[in-house]
């Protein structure tokens, strides 16, 4: 049971794994949330290959050994119907996968990323369920070895390894993904600061002289808000005229307004480059009858 529990675990790790390098590199101009690339996601199928791939593997050899051994009956009706089970299971998120990406075909995904995405599913599923039906009706096992359990062993653990090692090479580290995530909190901090700015502009006509006047009328925000969320050192505010102003941060990573790889939606509204940046904004009447939000750079 524990190794059937593993192959689901490993066959979706490599599924989504091979999923996620068709979205790195067929570019979809429509960029949908489904089809883009996403860092996040390629990195917990890589946590579930660590994790499921030496469990499945070693708990196999060591099944293949006791039946092989006689210490394990082939025939055995609690065996056959874990396997049957097991394969009902995969034929389920099967269908479901095959669904999910033939709707995302109907609804404009590229059609090269639809071909190959439905070969993704079709390869894994005729690997798993050609192994496991062959293994449940094969003959006698006993001091045999066959050749057939040998490729199959070998064969999908070599592409899995090659799988692995190639989505290591597009994947972030781990020092990235926090520094993305750090300014992704200072952006989002930003867009608290910018709704704050204008409706302290709506009510009063002027800009806030300093953030700490600001603070002092909304006393609701947190003292958080103002800070870089690592360092804690303050957020700079600078008045250019009437109703232009600064913000001043220094970010870890670059955030372009295309950039959905790294910094995802945060940076197309405010793009940025690595350092110090001062990212300019225009207030606006915030009430009702007051104009629509602008935000520049």
């Amino acid at each position: 049971m524990l190794s059937l529990v593993a192959l689901v675990f490993m066959a979706t790790g490599t599924g989504m794994v091979i999923f996620q390098v068709i979205n790195k590199y067929v570019v979809d101009q429509l960029r949908e949330f489904q089809t883009r690339f996403s860092p996040d996601t390629l990195k917990y199928a890589i946590s579930m290959l660590v994790v499921a791939t030496p469990i499945f593997y070693l708990v196999m050899r060591q099944i293949f050994k006791s039946l092989l051994a006689s210490q394990l009956d082939k025939e055995s009706g609690v065996r056959r119907w874990l396997v049957y089970f097991i394969l009902l299971v995969s034929a389920v998120i099967v269908l479901g996968t095959l669904v999910n990406i033939l709707n995302n075909f109907l609804n404009g995904e590229l059609t090269l990323k639809f071909i190959l995405k439905a070969l993704t599913v079709g390869g894994i599923a005729a690997t798993v369920f050609s192994f496991y039906l062959y293994d449940i009706r094969r003959g006698d096992v006993l001091n045999e070895r066959d050749n057939i359990i040998i490729i199959y062993f070998y064969g999908s653990l070599a592409i899995i390894v090659a799988t692995f090692i190639f989505s290591l090479f597009i994947m972030e580290s781990p020092a990235t993904t926090r520094n993305r995530k750090l300014d992704n909190v200072i952006i989002s901090n930003f867009d608290q600061i910018v709704s704050t700015i204008d409706s302290y502009y709506s009510g009063k006509g002027v800009l806030p002289v300093s953030l700490d006047e600001m603070r002092k009328e909304y006393n609701y925000l947190s003292d958080d808000v103002f800070v870089d969320p690592a360092t804690g050192v303050k957020f700079d505010y600078r008045i250019k005229s009437q109703d232009e102003y600064e913000l001043c941060a220094a970010f870890r990573l670059t955030g372009e307004a295309d950039d959905h790889d790294s910094l995802g939606n945060l940076s197309q509204r405010w793009p940025h480059a690595v350092g110090y940046q001062c990212l300019s904004q225009k207030a606006h009447d915030a009430s009702p009858s007051g104009s629509p939000v602008k935000i520049g750079l």
